[in-house]
C-alpha cells in the first residue's frame, strides 16, 4: 500500500475535522448532535509517523483523539450521499492533538488549540477506499503501549459519506484534502516521553495502515505577553482527560469520614428513620426494593444515574457505546452507592451481571436500582450487594435510555443527590443529607443507649407503662444505670 509522505501532506489544501461522530464519545460528552459540525485545522499541522510533537511551554493539557482521516481523491462539489464515497481515495490513521490550555482563546475555532504544528499526524500507509466498507473499519489507540480507544464505525452518527456530501453542499473538496472524521470515547491527556499510537484495519484485519506513531516533547519557548497565554481550570480538565475522576477531581463531596461511617454502621436503620423523623425527614427511604445479600449492611457516598424512557431514536444517540450507564459503573469509586432511577419500571433490565461486578471490582459499597436486574444469579453471587425491584430478562434498550449521571435524581420514592449517605440493610434503605449526619448519629447512638436500658428492665419485668418513652423517674434511674454502666 501507498505510504504517506510528504507528497501527501502538500497536496492537502484543506484538513477538516468533525467535532462528534461517535455514539461513545456522545455519550461522554453528554451531547448528541442533529447534524454534523466542524472546524479548520491549518495544513501546516500534518505531520508523517515517527515525528515528534510539541507539548508548548507552559501548557499542561495536550489531548489526544484517534481518528480515522479520509483523503479526498476527486473534487467534490454538491455530490449526492450516494456518489460521495467515490469521491474520496484512501483512508488513514490520525491523531488530532490540541492543547485545551488555549481553547479559551479560540471562540469555538480551534485554530491556536488545534492548529499547532504537528498537531494533526497521518499516517503511516494509505488504504484504497474502493478495497473497504466504509461502516467496517476499525479505530484503535494505544498510550505509552496501553490500549486507551478501540471502536468501529458501524454506528456513527454520520457515516463518511454523508460527511463528503454534506461539506460539498458549500465548499468544494480538492483532490489531497483530508477529512478527520471524529473520535471514539477514550481520548484523554498526554506528557512530554509518552508514546501515542493510532491504527485503522479492517474487520477481518486484511487492510491496516500500520501503527502511526507520535512522540510528545516538551516545548522550551514559552508563549509572548501579545498573545493568549496558556491557562486551565477544572473543567478543561474534565473535558481533556474524559471524566473528573481520570483528571484526578473530586467527584462529590467528601462527607463521609471513617469515624462518621463506623458510627451509621453502629446504629440500626430503623433508629436512623426515627432520628429522621424527629427532624421532619420523613420522605427520605428508598421503598419496595429487595436485596441480593440481606445479611449486608452498606454505608456509603450516592452516586447517581438516571434512565429515561426508551424512544428509538434517541436510544441510538444514547444508547450505545460508552453511555451514561457505563460511565457510571466506570466511574463509581471506593465505598461508594450507585443509585439509579429507573421510574420504578419492572419491565427490563437496568443492570447485569458484568457491569455489576465492574462496580465490585472498583469497590463500589452497593448498586441501588428500583428497576429490574439481568443475570439475577450471578449478580446474587457478588459479595457487593444490589437493591432492586425485580428480576427480569430484558436488555435495557427494551423500557430505558441512560441519560445523565452524577444529578438530582428519584429512587424508591426517595430524592437522591450525588454525595448523599446512604444506608442500607435488610431493614430498608435511608437516604441521609449529609449536612445533618454527624449530629443525627451521635443522636442515635444515645437512644440506643437509652433502648438498652428501657430493653433490660423490660426483661426484668417492668411494665413499659411510663418506661417506653421514659418518664422523670425512669430517666433518673437511666442515668444511674448508665454512670455504673460506663464504669
Amino acid at each position: 500500500m501507498e505510504q504517506v509522505n510528504g507528497d501527501t501532506l502538500a497536496a492537502a489544501r484543506k484538513v477538516i475535522a468533525v467535532h462528534i461522530n461517535y455514539p461513545s464519545r456522545a455519550a461522554q460528552r453528554g451531547r448528541a448532535p442533529a447534524q454534523p459540525s466542524y472546524f479548520l485545522k491549518p495544513s501546516s499541522s500534518l505531520a508523517v509517523s515517527g515525528s515528534p510533537v510539541e507539548r508548548p511551554a507552559g501548557c499542561e493539557l495536550l489531548g489526544y483523539e484517534g481518528e480515522i482521516a479520509l483523503v479526498i481523491g476527486k473534487a467534490a462539489r454538491r455530490v449526492s450521499i450516494e456518489d460521495a464515497w467515490s469521491h474520496v481515495a484512501a483512508v488513514t490513521a490520525s491523531n488530532d492533538l490540541g492543547v485545551y490550555d488555549l481553547r479559551y482563546a479560540d471562540k469555538g475555532s480551534n485554530l491556536r488549540s488545534k492548529g499547532g504544528d504537528g498537531f494533526t499526524p497521518v499516517g503511516p500507509a494509505l488504504i484504497p477506499a474502493d478495497a473497504v466498507d466504509p461502516s467496517k473499519l476499525r479505530i484503535r489507540t494505544w498510550h505509552n503501549g496501553e490500549p486507551v480507544q478501540d471502536d468501529t464505525t458501524e454506528d456513527l452518527l454520520f457515516p463518511f459519506a454523508r460527511l463528503v456530501a454534506d461539506l460539498s453542499q458549500l465548499l468544494t473538496l480538492e483532490e489531497g484534502d483530508i477529512i478527520l472524521t471524529g473520535t471514539p470515547a477514550g481520548a484523554s491527556v498526554a506528557k512530554p516521553g509518552d508514546i501515542l499510537e493510532v491504527e485503522v484495519d479492517t474487520f477481518d484485519g486484511a487492510l491496516s495502515t500500520g501503527r502511526l506513531v507520535t512522540t510528545v516533547e516538551e516545548g522550551t519557548t514559552p508563549f509572548a505577553d501579545f498573545g493568549a497565554r496558556p491557562k486551565v481550570d477544572d473543567l478543561q480538565r474534565e473535558e481533556a482527560y474524559g471524566s473528573r475522576e481520570a483528571a484526578g477531581l473530586a467527584t462529590v463531596s467528601p462527607a463521609l469520614s471513617p469515624e462518621l461511617k463506623a458510627k451509621l454502621e453502629s446504629v440500626a436503620t430503623a433508629t436512623l428513620s426515627s432520628q429522621l423523623r424527629k427532624r421532619g425527614l420523613n420522605n427520605v427511604s428508598i421503598d419496595g426494593l429487595q436485596a441480593t445479600r440481606p445479611d449486608r449492611r452498606v454505608v456509603g457516598l450516592a452516586r447517581t444515574l438516571r434512565y429515561v424512557p426508551n424512544r428509538e431514536d434517541l436510544f441510538k444517540t444514547h444508547g450505545g457505546g460508552f453511555n451514561a450507564q457505563k460511565k457510571a459503573i466506570d466511574s463509581v469509586n471506593e465505598g461508594e452507592i450507585l443509585v439509579m432511577e429507573a421510574r420504578g419500571e419492572k419491565g427490563t433490565g437496568t443492570v447485569g451481571d458484568i457491569l455489576a461486578l465492574r462496580a465490585q471490582v472498583r469497590g463500589a459499597a452497593a448498586i441501588i436500582t428500583d428497576g429490574g436486574v439481568r443475570d439475577y444469579s450471578a449478580v446474587a453471587d457478588l459479595e457487593m450487594p444490589t437493591y432492586f425491584a425485580n428480576p427480569h430478562p430484558a436488555v435495557l434498550g427494551r423500557r430505558h435510555i441512560p441519560w445523565d449521571t452524577d444529578i438530582t435524581i428519584a429512587c424508591g420514592g426517595a430524592t437522591v443527590q450525588p454525595g448523599d449517605i446512604i444506608v442500607a440493610d435488610s431493614d430498608g434503605i435511608l437516604v441521609i443529607p449529609p449536612a445533618v449526619a454527624e449530629e443525627l448519629v451521635d443522636d442515635c447512638i444515645q437512644q440506643e443507649k437509652e433502648e438498652a436500658f428501657i430493653f433490660e428492665m423490660v426483661k426484668q419485668g417492668n411494665s413499659v407503662d411510663g418506661l417506653y418513652p421514659m418518664n422523670a423517674e425512669w430517666q433518673n434511674r437511666y442515668k444511674q444505670w448508665a454512670g455504673n454502666t460506663n464504669d
